[in-house]
């Protein structure tokens, strides 16, 4: 007797399709929570990496500012005859050399110097510019440039651009 109103019970027939429906609703919210976790962590990595990374690219372009090798007549000008020296198209080899030889081979940057008014510019790369790459960090310093004499002074900007390299 008790078999036949197991067979005979039609009220439990729409009872899986129910569990079907809750488990789908339980497993959608849980992708989309595991795709918010997910971009969260990509964008506060990519946060950290550029925080960290201006941080060096300031270190850097703090320290070329300060660097011997293209001092003007004082400690707190940069010459430009040094600047033409070392820049694309480098005249002195060794002097370029010398230049990038304080840093790791590991960091991958070029520096760039202009005045504020526009009227020159240089450019100091090792290898390939880092322009077509798309991470680009940059960091700024004011300097003063020296234009052939001490009496010659325009004010300008020391930049430091780097990019991720391909190991990280």
């Amino acid at each position: 007797m008790s078999m036949c109103l197991f067979i005979n019970n039609d009220d439990a027939f729409l009872e899986p399709h129910n569990d079907i429906i809750s488990t789908a609703l339980v497993v959608i919210g849980f992708v989309v929570f595991a795709a918010i976790v997910s971009q969260t962590y990509l964008t506060f990595d990519d946060n950290s990496y550029a925080l960290e990374n201006y941080k060096q690219a300031s270190m850097i372009a703090k320290d070329i500012a300060e660097y011997p090798g293209i001092q003007g007549s004082r400690t707190d000008l940069i010459s430009a005859d040094a600047l033409d020296h070392i820049c694309v198209p480098v005249k002195d080899h060794q002097m370029h050399e010398m230049f990038f030889q304080r840093f790791s081979s590991n960091l991958d940057f070029y520096v760039e110097v202009a005045t504020n008014d526009g009227n020159y510019q240089w450019t100091i790369q090792q290898g390939s510019s880092g322009s077509s790459h798309r991470d680009i960090i940059a960091a700024s310093v004011p300097v003063v440039i020296e234009l052939g004499n001490s009496a010659n002074c325009v004010p300008g900007t020391l930049t430091v651009r780097m990019w991720k390299n391909s190991w990280i």
